[in-house]
């Protein structure tokens, strides 16, 4: 004889839809906005397997299916943004995620509770800043006459002034620090929450045991906070590909565009300034499939190694 089901199922009558009928107009509304936002331009991507003319329109465009695609794997150059994109969104990804871990923690740590909040105001404001904000500020400083540059001279560590946007190899660390100074106290949000939601009983034992504060850090506030960081880091692996465009395009040059140019930059020449939209488009459906190859196997791996998964 086959065992009923323990599983509650909640039943649906007009008076519960009347009940919520406030939550259920709101939340029609997300979805319409969600499908003419996200799922309707979609349907553009039909553009890479087309040459596609304006003029003509989707519908009699010419038919060259995977055309486009062999095309840019053929490109020297987006293989090289390639390159690019995936060493600053690792680059971004790695300092970004640790810095706004370690932050959190030290902020935690401050027992004045005035001094806590302003330092958290001020960590937060860069992030409100526009990239063009940001990047004249860069540029002010890292120029052969800024202050970065004053400093190093002052102190001894250089003998002459350094023009930073003229070196390949200083780029993507400028980028990252840019990153990182414009995220980080906004990114602490998070970790600070789920700091706040540790048993406080936890470190009142620890400190019955004589456990010192890196002691605490280590056994109650970092397991504490274990899933909160997955969580985040499996949906950010997703994210590596959008490594950026505002920051490499403003803070770029032809002297340094084998290393500045990425996914998105090569998208805006080949796409818009030379008018090859399915090119452009082809080159944004490989961004778009990479991202979801990597969060799936991110979250295979999570899945195998913790208990925290996206799904």
């Amino acid at each position: 004889m086959a065992k009923k089901s323990n599983i509650y199922k909640p039943k649906i009558n007009m008076r519960e839809l009347k009940r919520q009928r406030v939550l259920i107009f709101w939340s029609i509304l997300f979805v319409i906005y969600g499908f003419i936002f996200y799922y309707l331009p979609v349907g553009g991507w039909i553009m890479a397997f087309q040459n596609y003319k304006p003029r003509k329109g989707f519908l009699h465009s010419d038919f060259v299916g995977l055309a486009k695609f062999k095309f840019l794997f053929e490109d020297a150059t987006f293989l090289r943004v390639i390159r690019n994109t995936l060493a600053m969104g690792v680059l971004n990804l790695v300092t970004t995620f640790i810095m706004a871990i370690v932050f959190a923690i030290l902020l935690n740590e401050v027992k004045n509770v005035l001094f806590k909040k302003g330092v958290q105001t001020i960590s937060y404001l860069p992030h409100f800043l526009s990239w063009i904000i940001v990047t004249a500020i860069l540029h002010d400083a890292l120029s052969s006459t800024g202050i970065v540059n004053e400093v190093l001279l002052k102190f001894g560590f250089i003998d002459k002034s350094i023009e930073f946007f003229s070196h390949k190899e200083y780029f993507w660390w400028i980028v990252a620090f840019a990153n990182v100074w414009k995220e980080t106290g906004w990114n602490t949000i998070v970790y600070l929450s789920a700091i706040t939601a540790i048993d406080t009983t936890l470190y009142e034992a620890a400190s019955v045991d004589g456990a010192g504060r890196w002691a605490k850090i280590w056994n109650i506030t970092l397991p504490g906070i274990r899933p909160t960081i997955i969580v985040l880091l499996l949906m950010n692996i997703g994210n590596v590909l959008n490594a950026g465009f505002e920051v490499q395009y403003l803070l770029g040059n032809d002297v340094i565009k084998s290393v500045s140019d990425t996914i998105d930059i090569y998208v805006l020449k080949w796409g818009i300034s030379q008018n090859d939209y399915s090119l452009g488009s082809a080159a944004g459906i490989f961004k778009s499939f990479v991202s979801i190859v990597l969060i799936v196997i991110a979250n295979a791996i999570a899945k195998r190694t913790t208990d925290e998964r996206l799904y």
